[in-house]
């Protein structure tokens, strides 16, 4: 009897690491604009981040861990990454909550009075102001143009990613997000 205890309460364990382990099955969501997301092999180390804020304060990525994060790498002087900002904004305003967030960083020279212009002329207030102006967050997540988005899941490991402009506000991005939240 304890050795058949024993079995079941391993066998529960195993299930439940990989279970935390697994990748989500993007497949079906992947429509429309999100065909362009590739989601990774295996789930990786999860994603450490340190970027500055507006008022240059460190903003660690850890601190969002337990929610789905869209981190978007953009650029003032990128006319997609522009192009793509209020959709994202609208993402945020939507999905933004405890199990989502959209989190656009600013990588490189993005002197900061053009990105408040930016965030004012286009009419963004559900985004943080999140910046890597050394491009150190950049190198490391292997970001070669822009704009990236990186879909990040709660426990901080890179599931997808996407090189070019979407249309984050579409119903094909919704029902991704929608579903990843459904499914925590």
């Amino acid at each position: 009897m304890r050795l058949l205890r024993s079995a079941v309460l391993y066998t529960a364990f195993a299930f439940a690491a990989n279970a935390a382990t697994a990748m989500p099955d993007l497949a079906p969501l992947l429509q429309g604009d999100m065909r362009k997301l590739v989601p990774a092999d295996a789930p990786g180390a999860p994603v450490e981040g340190a970027l500055v804020d507006a008022a240059d304060a460190p903003v660690d990525l850890s601190a969002h861990r337990g929610k789905w994060l869209l981190v978007n790498f953009w650029a003032t002087w990128c006319a997609p990454c522009r192009a793509e900002m209020p959709m994202l904004d609208r993402l945020q305003a939507e999905f933004g909550g405890d199990r989502f967030a959209v989190l656009p960083v600013a990588t490189g020279r993005n002197p900061l009075p053009a990105i408040h212009d930016f965030y004012v002329d286009e009419g963004l207030t559900a985004l943080p102001i999140l910046r890597d102006p050394k491009q150190q967050f950049a190198r490391q997540m292997a970001v070669l143009g822009l704009p990236v988005t990186v879909l990040i899941d709660p426990e901080g490991r890179e599931v997808a990613r996407m090189q070019g402009e979407a249309h984050w506000d579409g119903p094909e991005a919704k029902a991704l997000v929608a579903a990843l939240i459904a499914g925590e």
